[in-house]
């Protein structure tokens, strides 16, 4: 299915998010950055961006997913269920969850924990991937800031 893409910058404040409770979690809440429609609108293949915050002892259980997770912890102290066993990490650590692999992140912290979950569509025959080009513009726009 093709889809339009947009040429507007679309803006979420953090003031208008609410955390929103993920069910069959413990103490698991979230808000979406980027939702499938936004990604459509976007032009990009994408499932999903969440702000994930666990609270104190909360975890995302043990689980797996149709598409690969990245996940960046923002904040916190957390644990990684990985091949198995428990490994601690903190703040400033990613994770590269492929698909069908059993995960969970647990906070063992004393204050909530938060991560960055990006969802994204494993597909076959993917085109390789390559770091993206930026075009500067002239010094029109800097003036504006001062």
């Amino acid at each position: 299915m093709m889809h339009t893409q947009t040429q507007v910058t679309e803006v979420l404040s953090a003031a208008d998010m609410t955390w929103e409770l993920m069910p069959n979690h413990i103490e698991l809440y979230h808000r979406e950055i980027v939702s499938a429609e936004q990604a459509d609108r976007l032009g990009i293949r994408m499932s999903s961006i969440l702000w994930e915050k666990l609270g104190v002892d909360g975890q995302v259980v043990p689980h797996y997913h149709d598409v690969a997770e990245i996940i960046h912890i923002t904040a916190g102290e957390v644990k990684l269920l990985s091949g198995g066993e428990w490994y601690s990490y903190r703040a400033g650590d990613t994770f590269h969850v492929p698909a069908g692999v059993i995960h969970s992140v647990a906070n063992v912290g004393d204050t909530p924990s938060e991560q960055i979950s990006i969802f994204v569509p494993v597909e076959a025959d993917v085109p390789g991937n390559s770091f993206f080009g930026t075009t500067l513009i002239e010094d029109v726009y800097s003036n504006k800031l001062k």
